[in-house]
């Protein structure tokens, strides 16, 4: 097995990717068969009812993750909740799932999107740095409108 620090979360929701603030995050390779994976995280008491609905629900999620550093590009991960825990003050939430296989780099296909927009010159390269920063989702991936 290898482990990873999580850095951030966020959960594929029809057209958008909802991110939740993480307090900790670690996902675990379990390196099996399988190609499991699994992702905990402690977040906030506030959003326990949200992730506990979407454990009832017995859904399977897509999840974006940044593993390791904040510049890496988001892993997505199909994930089913196992378990929402409250301890103390925050949740700790368990999610198992296999991770989505490889795509277009980010940045490629931003680029791809944004010159199918129209865009050109300093707007293009403006709105390519602001998007490389704030990584919304993309129309490949389903995500953005």
């Amino acid at each position: 097995m290898k482990t990873f620090k999580m850095l951030s979360l966020g959960v594929v929701n029809d057209e958008e990717v909802i991110n939740y603030p993480l307090q900790d995050g670690i996902i675990i390779n379990q390196e099996n068969s399988h190609r499991s994976w699994v992702l905990e995280m402690l977040m906030d008491l506030e959003y326990q009812e949200t992730f506990q609905k979407m454990m009832n629900s017995g859904d399977i999620y897509d999840v974006k993750v940044v593993i390791s550093y904040p510049d890496n590009e988001p892993a997505t991960f199909q994930v089913a909740i196992y378990g929402v825990k409250v301890m103390g003050d925050q949740i700790s939430v368990l999610m198992k799932g296999t991770l989505k296989r490889a795509r277009r780099k980010y940045a490629e296909s931003l680029l791809s999107e944004l010159l199918e927009d129209g865009l050109e010159g300093t707007e293009l390269l403006e709105r390519f740095e602001h998007d490389m920063r704030t990584r919304p989702g993309l129309r490949k991936d389903g995500a953005k409108t």
